[in-house]
């Protein structure tokens, strides 16, 4: 079967190339007009611009590259399944919702509030995004190179891998499950809160109050200076290469580190025997002093 080809056309009218199967467009502008290519299959997409809502839903195997997603064309890809979209311009919200096996590379996502949602099987690489609440309920993600300013990202994600990635985002990676974070930098309030199987291999982390409520928490070869009241509630194997400004109140477990500056271990709280410290403690407390 022979494949349709579309070359520099502008269509303005909604629904132009719907359920269309096996087409190449090339150079083409979606303007005015919802839902361009809804419905279509096996397609490839290469430059122009989509202007406007709704362009891919309810797609399956469809290629892009080079194509700009203007701010309007916002709930833009949804639904759709088998994607592989790269070096665009994505300037508008809420992309990317319900897709399964969709593999994003050299993306730059301006306003990426509401982005990557409920998503399955996602490959991300050399990704640049600003926006709240990136990445909330997806699964089975590999991560390779994002640089993500936006906070409460990947909120109840399960079976996620991060590396070389650069992370500015308060209450990071809640409520998540199986989290591999390898040689990044994490800063944001609030770290993982409420999560369970956590491991963070070569990376440096700032965050108040930071790895809390975790249910196994491993970290291997990270620096946490900038981080303080670290560890409540979890239970944590912790292997920390410079100091912690504070540890509060752990579950159990090990935290091996030069120097912990402040160690506050509650009675009242928690079963101290069940967590052992090897670390240079500047200040021991029974109780939270309320001092941050």
């Amino acid at each position: 079967m022979s494949r349709k080809v579309i070359t520099g056309e502008l269509f303005e009218e909604e629904r132009p190339l719907f359920a269309e199967k096996s087409i190449d467009v090339t150079d083409c502008t979606f303007d005015v007009g919802e839902s361009p290519l809804k419905e279509v299959s096996d397609v490839n997409v290469r430059g122009g611009a989509f202007k406007w809502k709704y362009p891919l839903w309810y797609a399956k195997d469809v290629d892009v590259e080079g194509t700009y997603f203007g701010e309007m064309a916002r709930a833009g890809v949804w639904y759709s399944n088998n994607l592989s979209i790269r070096k665009c311009q994505v300037d508008a919200p809420k992309e990317f919702r319900r897709c399964k096996n969709i593999a994003l590379s050299e993306l730059v996502i301006p306003h990426a509030e509401e982005t990557l949602w409920w998503c399955e099987d996602v490959t991300l690489n050399n990704i640049s995004a600003n926006g709240d609440y990136f990445g909330m309920g997806s699964s089975n993600l590999k991560i390779d190179n994002l640089e993500l300013i936006g906070n409460y990202s990947f909120d109840g994600c399960r079976n996620i891998e991060i590396s070389n990635s650069r992370l500015m985002s308060k209450d990071c990676v809640w409520n998540a499950e199986n989290v591999i974070i390898r040689d990044s930098y994490i800063e944001g309030e609030y770290l993982a809160w409420n999560s369970k199987n956590v491991t963070l291999i070569n990376c440096e982390i700032k965050s108040l109050q930071g790895l809390c409520y975790i249910d196994g928490l491993k970290l291997i070869n990270c620096k946490l200076s900038g981080t303080s009241l670290a560890f409540e509630y979890s239970t944590v194997d912790a292997e920390i290469t410079d100091k912690i400004d504070s540890v509060m109140n752990p579950f159990g477990g090990k935290i091996k580190a030069p120097v912990i500056d402040k160690l506050i271990m509650d009675k009242s709280k928690v079963d101290v025997s069940k967590t052992i410290v090897e670390a240079e403690v500047g200040i021991k407390l029974d109780e939270f002093d309320g001092i941050i």
